[in-house]
């Protein structure tokens, strides 16, 4: 993705000038940056970063691929550029395998808005010492979260059942080339990754794609089981052999590193939990085993693993297959009549 900022390297110029000038700021040209942004980071995946000023300070958030939301190392700015840094820890180990040392590398992410649109520029320092690789990728402002919806006055359709209990009509994978660990046994949906074969085992999503809906299933999972339901596609609700823990972001039927549920009301692994899941407004409500653990609670953002940052765009119900084994039966969604 090029933009007229980075041609001939124009933007790097401008951003290496900046961060040796420093200086001539206003407020006003940093508030511009403050926000919440749905990023497609390089590569074409899916991630999010917010920018904040509390008590004086400018601090960030940011997802990047997979994984959770985490904070940024630092926020600063330079002469009309927003500069993001993220450390990562790399292990230096010997020629026997030993980790002898834990090194740091700091990566920046330089950022100039036009309009509703921020176009960044990837520095990230290679790991033996030579050289940096950069990468350019951009990201969108994501619009103020409505108030949350009055779910009384919200209207649902026929019911559209998603999985028919004989085979995988209706279902792909999500990545084309990966191993199918997915089949149909005795009217449930299965998922049987062979952990053992070095395999990458693909998630399974529907053909068709939704807006705004109710969505009611069953869903059992073994000892340290770990899979997740994807909300059209972006937001994961978490499932997980969870049972007995602490209320977690990460535990089930949480909104994976988002939203924690109130009370934890996973059941033991092995036996058939229910889920009833509304997604309205970008706000959701998720009932677990009859146990309301978020109520019509914003979402800021997509989560880890989702197909893409945009979230006004019609998604699939996704189902995550690249860890554990899981069952699944009895999905069934009602969308939002309009």
């Amino acid at each position: 993705m090029q933009n007229h900022m980075f041609r001939s390297g124009g933007f790097r110029g401008l951003m290496l000038a900046g961060l040796v000038a420093g200086g001539g700021w206003t407020g006003a040209a940093q508030e511009e940056f403050l926000g919440r942004w749905a990023l497609t980071i390089p590569g074409g995946g899916a991630g999010w970063l917010e920018i904040k000023k509390e008590n004086g300070w400018y601090d960030g958030s940011i997802l990047w691929g997979g994984g959770s939301v985490v904070p940024v190392s630092s926020v600063f700015f330079t002469d009309g550029t927003l500069n993001v840094t993220r450390t990562r820890e790399v292990n230096r180990k010997d020629a026997a395998g030993k980790v002898v040392r834990k090194q740091q590398y700091t990566e920046l992410l330089s950022g100039r808005v036009d309009g509703d649109t921020i176009w960044f520029r990837q520095f990230n320092p290679r790991e033996n010492g030579l050289g940096v690789d950069t990468a350019e990728f951009s990201g969108k402002r994501i619009p103020p979260l409505p108030p949350a919806p009055d779910l009384a006055k919200v209207k649902f359709g026929e019911p559209i059942v998603l999985f028919n209990g004989r085979d995988l009509t209706g279902w792909r994978l999500v990545e084309s080339g990966a191993a199918n660990g997915w089949s149909v046994q005795d009217g449930v949906l299965i998922n049987r990754p062979d952990k053992d074969s070095g395999k990458h085992y693909g998630n399974l999503r529907t053909e068709r794609e939704f807006e705004d809906f109710n969505l009611k299933l069953e869903v059992k999972v073994p000892k340290g089981g770990n899979s997740g339901i994807y909300l059209r596609g972006i937001y994961e609700v978490q499932v997980a052999d969870s049972y007995g823990r602490p209320p977690d972001s990460h535990g089930m039927g949480g909104i994976y590193s988002r939203l924690t549920p109130t009370v934890n009301a996973a059941r033991p692994a092995g036996e058939w939990q229910t889920f009833d899941i509304t997604l309205v407004d970008r706000h959701v409500t998720v009932i677990l085993n009859g146990v309301k653990i978020i109520d019509n609670q914003p979402l800021l953002g997509c989560t880890g693993g989702a197909l893409w940052s945009d979230e006004f765009r019609p998604g699939p119900i996704y189902l995550q297959g690249d860890h554990e084994a899981v069952d699944y039966r009895n999905l069934v969604l009602r969308p939002v009549v309009k």
